[in-house]
C-alpha cells in the first residue's frame, strides 16, 4: 500500500520532513549532530530536540542552535524509545527521520537527496546506507553497513536496514504505531520488521552513505548482551505474530561481520 503526499515541488513549503534527536547528557557528541541538521541544504526541515533532563552541559549546545530547532523539550522519561515516541507525536512532517545524539549526517545534501527520492519514487520509506566510525577519529570508518536494494522476505535472512538511515512517511507511524516499549534494545529492529515485513510498506533504496556513527553500541558489547539483544530479535517476532526461519536470528548478527570487510 502506498500513502500520498504532494512531493513534486521540494521547495513547497507544505513538503516537511521532521528530524527527531534525542538526548541525554550528550555533551560530548550532540554538536556534531546539530551542526549536520543545521547545514542541511533542504529548506523545510522541522527539527525536534528531545531530551531526558541532562545534568551536562548538553543544554547550553542545544541552545545555540535554537534558531534551526522548531520544537524543544527537557523532561524526564521512561529512555530511549518513550522520547522517539514523544518526537514522533510532536511531529507535523510529511517524512519523520530520527538522527541520534552521537550520529550525524554524512554531508549537507542528505536530506534533500532522500526527499528526491521520495518525490521519484512515490514509496512509503526511503533507506540509505552508514558508515561506523571510530569514536575518537570520526573520519576513520570502521564498519560499512551497505543495505542494498530490498526484496520481499529479507527479513527473514537477517537483513534490516540502519535506522538512523530511515525515512518513512508519518501516515506509517499513524496507521501502523509507533515503537514499543516493551523491548529495551531492539525497538528500532521491530518498528522496522513491523513496517517492512508484516505491513509491507513499500520501499525505495537510495544507494549512498547518508549517517555516520560513533562505534559503542551496547547490544553488541559482550556476549551476555548479544544474547540479551538476539532474545529481543525473537520476542520482535512474537510480538507481531511472525515466525522468524531457524536461521534468521542467527544471520542476522553473521551479516554485521560482513560490514567489516
Amino acid at each position: 500500500m502506498a500513502f500520498k503526499f504532494d512531493l513534486k515541488n521540494l521547495n513547497n513549503p507544505l513538503v516537511k520532513i521532521s528530524i527527531i534527536t534525542i538526548t541525554y547528557n550528550s555533551a560530548e557528541t550532540i554538536e556534531d549532530t546539530l551542526k549536520s541538521v543545521a547545514g542541511q541544504d533542504y529548506a523545510n526541515i522541522e527539527f525536534i530536540i528531545i531530551d531526558g533532563l541532562s545534568k551536562d552541559n548538553t543544554l547550553d549546545i542545544v541552545k545555540k542552535y535554537q534558531d534551526k530547532i522548531a520544537q524543544f523539550v527537557s523532561e524526564k522519561d521512561g529512555g530511549l524509545y518513550f522520547a522517539l515516541n514523544k518526537g514522533i507525536e510532536m511531529a507535523t512532517g510529511d517524512v519523520i527521520g530520527f538522527i541520534h545524539s552521537d550520529d550525524f549526517y554524512l554531508d549537507k545534501q542528505v536530506i534533500s537527496k532522500v526527499m528526491h527520492t521520495f518525490k521519484q519514487s512515490g514509496a512509503d520509506a526511503v533507506y540509505g546506507d552508514l558508515y561506523y566510525v571510530d569514536k575518537g577519529n570520526t573520519n576513520k570508518v570502521v564498519r560499512k553497513w551497505k543495505s542494498g536494494k530490498y526484496k520481499d522476505g529479507m527479513f527473514l535472512n537477517g537483513w534490516m536496514p540502519p535506522h538512523p538511515a530511515f525515512f518513512a512517511k508519518r501516515e506509517c507511524y499513524t496507521k501502523f504505531g509507533s515503537f514499543n516499549t516493551q523491548l529495551r534494545s531492539a525497538a528500532d529492529y521491530e518498528i522496522m520488521l513491523r513496517f517492512i515485513h508484516k505491513h509491507k510498506i513499500s520501499l525505495a533504496y537510495l544507494p549512498e552513505y547518508l549517517v555516520k556513527m560513533r562505534t559503542g553500541g551496547q547490544s553488541n558489547a559482550s556476549v551476555n548482551n548479544r544474547i540479551k539483544a538476539n532474545n529481543e530479535d525473537r520476542m520482535a517476532w512474537k510480538l507481531n505474530g511472525l515466525k522468524p526461519r531457524f536461521y534468521t536470528l542467527t544471520f542476522k548478527p553473521l551479516r554485521k561481520i560482513l560490514q567489516f570487510l
